[in-house]
């Protein structure tokens, strides 16, 4: 039981890491994964904001000799991250317990005379006992209060961990595995300033609040979401030193650890990126391109975008809750009142990190917004710690209730983790990989394909081109992304021969592309006649030389619709994943769809977008086929959708042909 006891936390982060081994990816996913694992693995440069904490700590443990592939091996890091962070939140949950007087404002009582002694004028007689802690009064205190810590600690420790969203983020490569570890990091150091008994301004390493100055500066070198944190940190920081001068200069030995912390890490952009890696996003080589870079500018379109907008998050986060917790977001409930009458300073600490996460992240305008409320699930956790110990003082109302309350609570986390469990699990998540290797296999030697499968194929293709060096002779163009500056930079690192010809088109469009990167005044009609005249000299003066392919998701989004048209003379031939461009209208042969994709049983909507996507482009296949009268060729294609694609509606027309 001592054991248990010593290492409750520790082994509570254990658990939860060997059942996020069941569930760890085996290769890369869907959206950054790829990106973010070849980025780690090459040392390079990831998008916006550079995230170099996670990078170079990526890096040192993709080098240690595993045996295992640099994939697998770096999802497994972003198990090793998350299950860190569970420990820390248990152990911090115990401090909490343990200091609940601290975390409850003092209740003032009536003076108290002293018998037999003359009140002396201007002075008031207070006994030593003139407050009393607020939650001596609400606490429900018995003999076995200390040991209930332990399994009340532990069961908020599981609660979190088994949330959909955190314990999504152990199954694969992403920056917010390891700000999972850092908000708990930062979180403990926050409780341990708050208790701590000397001055913020105490420069020695047993200040906590130096502490948390480093960690802020890992979290922000990390990703910007620490920022979240800042307004429970004041909030901590000026109930204990007051708002004062005093407490303003208490905070320049904070900001002297901070800063330099922080400038260190991101120093890492420049340097690396002035070194040319393979994986140069945003290559911040000097100050504008830099700051450009940190602040994630091209992705503030999406910040404060429409009230609407944030409306529907808002509607989401709430209606998600069940989906997060499901059954143990009763023991939150329970937990509001709890912590409130326990430890009210905490219970304000956490509404405020709650709604400031909540408030902010509604307003940014994406798809996958889930990560952005973790700091507010972290919130929910610590409500569930003061739930649990709530419903643990039923023992006041007998050994059996007592029992039963245990049993609900252990009975509500199965079901969290039953529940999640289906929706996390990652461990037969092939789609990605074998989608990526079957569209480079399919195309021929030196090849170009040009797109924006950012989330199926090009983020992927990032890891097995330049990690596994799978068909690295193969050049993937990024359509959205020929509308940045840097990444033409990247394009001749890799491929120069692609852009060769079209170096003077390039030049006319970063000239009149620097304006609008600059936030200055800019000829909108100009820079996209000049973008659409790269995109389409990239195809004339490339289809010479080597077989250009475009996705479908621009024929279909931009060809048809008269957005972009081909050179004079060129023409569309759907081939097994992508439509290849040819010159002239005769028929052009295509392989065999002999490739195989291990769709996993846990189906998304990105899944979904490649079981329709290629089962689209196998049908337009066998249409191309039989418009040439080559029907034995057509069937083998129509199979292919009937075998692989069950649930595939053929076009008018196709069905008919495999029957004859």
């Amino acid at each position: 039981m001592n054991f248990l006891k010593k290492y409750f936390a520790i082994l509570t982060g254990l658990f939860a890491f060997l059942i996020y081994l069941t569930t760890l990816a085996p290769s890369v996913i869907q959206i950054d994964s790829g990106e973010l694992s070849a980025v780690q693995a090459t040392l390079g440069i990831a998008h916006p904001t550079g995230y170099p904490l996670f990078t170079l700590t990526g890096y040192l443990f993709s080098l240690i000799p595993l045996g295992i592939s640099k994939a697998y091996q770096l999802n497994l890091l972003s198990g090793i991250w998350s299950s860190l962070g569970v420990g820390i939140f248990t152990h911090t949950s115990k401090i909490i317990l343990n200091n609940l007087k601290s975390f409850s404002p003092a209740v003032k009582q009536e003076p108290v005379k002293t018998p037999g002694k003359k009140k002396k004028k201007g002075k008031k007689d207070f006994s030593s006992q003139d407050k009393i802690p607020a939650n001596e009064a609400v606490e429900i205190r018995d003999e076995t209060w200390e040991t209930k810590k332990y399994p009340a600690a532990v069961s908020a420790g599981l609660i979190l961990a088994f949330g959909r969203t955190y314990w999504f983020q152990s199954t694969s490569v992403e920056v917010y595995s390891l700000q999972v570890f850092l908000f708990s990091l930062l979180i403990f150091s926050l409780v341990k300033s708050f208790l701590y008994n000397g001055n913020a301004s105490d420069f020695t390493i047993k200040n906590p609040w130096l502490w948390f100055a480093f960690f802020l500066a890992l979290g922000f070198s990390n990703h910007m979401t620490t920022l979240l944190i800042l307004p429970g940190a004041a909030y901590l920081y000026f109930l204990k030193y007051r708002f004062s001068k005093k407490s303003f200069k208490s905070l320049l030995p904070v900001l002297a650890v901070f800063f330099p912390v922080l400038i260190l890490l991101y120093l890492y952009l420049p340097v690396r990126a002035s070194q040319d890696p393979v994986i140069n996003w945003g290559n911040p080589v000097d100050f504008e391109r830099f700051f450009r870079h940190i602040t994630g500018k091209q992705y503030q379109v999406w910040l404060f975008s429409s009230a609407a907008a944030a409306k529907k998050q808002l509607g989401y986060f709430f209606t998600s809750l069940i989906t997060e917790f499901n059954v143990s977001l009763f023991i939150t409930f329970a937990g509001l009142f709890a912590a409130y009458s326990a430890g009210r300073r905490f219970f304000i600490f956490l509404l405020i990190c709650f709604f400031t996460t909540v408030l902010y992240s509604i307003n940014y305008d994406i798809n996958d917004i889930d990560s952005y409320f973790l700091l507010a699930y972290f919130s929910i956790s610590y409500f569930a710690l003061f739930g649990v110990m709530k419903l643990s003082s039923l023992l006041k109302m007998g050994k059996n209730i007592y029992l039963i309350s245990v049993l609900i609570i252990e009975l509500f986390i199965i079901v969290q983790v039953y529940v999640n469990f289906r929706k996390v699990n990652q461990s037969y998540t092939y789609d990605f990989e074998d989608y990526t290797k079957a569209v480079l296999t399919s195309v021929t030697k030196n090849s170009v394909i040009f797109g924006y499968q950012w989330d199926y194929l090009i983020s992927p293709s990032y890891y097995f081109q330049h990690v596994e060096n799978f068909r690295k002779d193969a050049v993937i163009i990024d359509k959205e992304l020929l509308r940045r500056s840097w990444y033409f930079d990247q394009l001749r690192n890799s491929h120069p021969e692609a852009l060769k010809e079209i170096e003077p088109d390039i030049k006319l469009f970063l000239d009149a592309l620097k304006p609008f990167e600059r936030d200055e005044n800019y000829n909108s009609g100009l820079l996209e006649n000049l973008y659409r005249r790269i995109m389409t000299n990239l195809i004339s003066t490339n289809i010479g030389d080597r077989d250009f392919y475009i996705g479908p998701e621009l024929f279909e989004n931009e060809i048809q619709v008269g957005q972009f048209t081909l050179p004079a003379g060129c023409t569309l031939v759907p081939d097994i994943f992508l439509f290849k461009v040819v010159k002239g209208n005769s028929y052009v042969p295509a392989r065999d769809p002999d490739y195989k994709i291990r769709f996993s049983t846990n189906r998304n909507h990105y899944t979904e977008f490649i079981e329709k996507i290629v089962g689209a482009m196998l049908a337009r296949r066998a249409l191309y086929e039989m418009q040439f009268d080559k029907l034995e060729r057509a069937r083998v294609y129509i199979k292919k959708i009937k075998k692989d694609f069950p649930n595939y509606i053929l076009p008018a027309g196709l069905a008919e042909v495999v029957e004859k």
